[in-house]
């Protein structure tokens, strides 16, 4: 089992900035990649972000190329979403997630955290 704790969301006006970060525990030595997810009032949960965990390859929603970065620290088994001029339509709740290298398939997610952006 790995389990999933983010934190860092909050508000924000829009053309700020936030990091987001989540921390996994647990069997982390079966970590395949991680990712990021968000979803907003009356929306369906859509894709941010992933990062492979070995050699970190990225890649992102097309509509939120260079605006967010993610990233990871192995060592500490987290990843980071950095979030750049943010804009009210990016207010949602953020969740983290997980693949293993068993399934490779969305089995683990967080609690999420609320960002909003106020304009």
């Amino acid at each position: 089992q790995v389990q999933l704790v983010e934190s860092g969301g909050g508000l924000v006006q829009a053309g700020g900035s936030l990091r987001l970060s989540c921390a996994a525990s647990g069997r982390t030595f079966s970590i395949y990649s991680m990712g990021w997810f968000r979803q907003a009032p009356g929306k369906e949960r859509e894709f941010v972000a992933v990062i492979n965990w070995s050699g970190g390859i990225t890649s992102y929603a097309d509509s939120l190329k260079g605006r967010f970065t993610i990233s990871r620290d192995n060592a500490k088994n987290t990843v980071y979403l950095q979030m750049n001029s943010l804009k009210p339509e990016d207010t949602a709740v953020y969740y983290c997630a997980l693949k293993t290298v068993v399934t490779r398939t969305w089995d683990y997610w967080g609690q999420g955290t609320q960002v909003t952006v106020s304009s």
